[in-house]
């Protein structure tokens, strides 16, 4: 919404915008980083290793989903608030560290009950994570926190549910009773080894971490994490994969924090030949994500190969459609659309505060389906109050030639834009 904001006071499009979140985003998720990772090591290299141990040490099947901070997921995703509240969830787990750790007074927990707040409210699958991620810190706290500081930290929490309650521009409880998120997150549980087999070696970090202390924050949030994943699988809340941060997260930390605090030269060389052979391997798997930032014959025929093929955008769409205009076309480009403030029939992600999601995807379906009469076709632009139709002819719908249509424009790719006339 703050984006929204700056928008509507800017008049900025959305790829402005975006770039905007962007430069906020980045520098807080690396400060993030280094933060938290003071609170559990001294070491000067502990941070930089860090920042490569969570965005190299995946795969080496890549894994595009938002809070992920891979790195050729994070290539697509850095604009996100699923990734603004990844990197705002470090300085809360560090700021709640110290907090504890030295009894901060009323305001310091109340600013972190505001802080746990804006977390949730910006985006919930990683606010699941930041909140695990405090419950690990809060139970490893060392001193155990006094009766006074548990006070504390009980009005921060009814603070931040408070403003939770309140929030006028959705209402955050209602999420609990949506159920339409399980199918699209099932892959997340598919191929799980290869994703993270190189995070894997972190786990023995954490074993470990876990032989000297049974109390250590990141052990807990591990067992966490992956309890909450287990969980998930086991009961087909495919969604609940959206917590494997909280398990992949501190086995990246681990591996970082060994090698920076290893006792004996040998044991940090050891350590360093196979992480960096890891980090090197998860690299050259990544190396897609420079296809976002170099064009053609700039990247290695090795590494164009692997890349993926980037979105067409649809500037010649908007230049013949008004904002806030409804256009009837497909999935893949009703993804697309919206950036141009152009709204489509059945929308690209899910929207769970559009009642009628399922009727209108339904509806698009028919409306493309190839034996749907010219009737119902007709009656399905007018219902939905599509002025527009986007489409290659292959896909189906009313003949070009179709009174109702009016041919405006061709795409680069062959997609034609008609009017819709009658």
């Amino acid at each position: 919404m703050l984006l929204a904001l700056v928008a509507k006071a800017t008049g900025a499009n959305a790829f402005t915008v975006l770039r905007i979140a962007a430069l906020i985003t980045l520098p807080l998720l690396l400060t993030g980083i280094r933060h938290f990772t003071r609170t559990l090591s001294t070491r000067r290299l502990a941070p930089a290793l860090a920042v490569l141990c969570l965005l190299l040490l995946w795969g080496p099947p890549l894994l595009a989903w938002s809070g992920f901070l891979e790195l050729g997921s994070l290539a697509l995703v850095i604009s996100y608030p699923s990734t603004f509240v990844v990197a705002l969830s470090f300085h809360f787990w560090a700021l709640l560290t110290k907090a504890l750790r030295t009894a901060a007074s009323w305001k310091a927990f109340l600013g972190l009950g505001l802080m746990w707040a804006v977390i949730m409210l910006s985006h919930q699958f990683s606010g699941v994570v930041a909140t695990l991620g405090a419950l690990a810190v809060l139970l490893s706290a060392r001193p155990w926190p006094a009766k006074e500081t548990w006070l504390r930290l009980g009005w921060g929490i009814v603070l931040g549910v408070a403003v939770i309650a309140v929030w006028p521009y959705y209402s955050f409880f209602s999420l609990f009773a949506f159920d339409g998120l399980e199918e699209i997150h099932q892959s997340l549980y598919s191929d799980m080894p290869a994703r993270f087999g190189l995070a894997l070696i972190g786990v023995v970090a954490l074993l470990f971490r876990w032989r000297r202390d049974k109390r250590d924050p990141l052990v807990i949030l591990f067992a966490l994490g992956t309890l909450l994943v287990a969980a998930g699988g086991l009961t087909g809340h495919w969604s609940w994969g959206r917590a494997l941060p909280a398990a992949i997260i501190p086995a990246q930390l681990a591996i970082a924090l060994a090698i920076a605090e290893a006792g004996s030269r040998f044991a940090r060389n050891a350590l360093a030949a196979v992480t960096g052979a890891a980090l090197l391997f998860g690299a050259w798997t990544q190396s897609t994500a420079l296809g976002y930032v170099f064009i053609g014959d700039a990247l290695p025929q090795a590494v164009r190969e692997k890349s993926w093929p980037s979105w067409q955008g649809r500037e010649w769409v908007a230049r013949a459609v008004k904002r806030g205009d409804t256009v009837m076309t497909t999935y893949r480009t009703s993804l697309v659309l919206p950036a141009y403030g152009i709204y489509t029939v059945a929308p690209g992600f899910d929207d769970i505060f559009l009642p009628d999601q399922k009727e209108r995807h339904a509806a698009v379906e028919r409306f493309f389906a190839h034996d749907t009469s010219r009737k119902d076709q007709i009656d399905i632009l007018h219902r939905y109050n599509a002025k527009w139709l986007l489409r290659w002819d292959v896909e189906g719908g009313p003949p070009s030639k179709d009174p109702a249509l009016r041919l405006v424009d061709i795409g680069p790719d062959g997609q034609m834009l008609y009017k819709v006339v009658g």
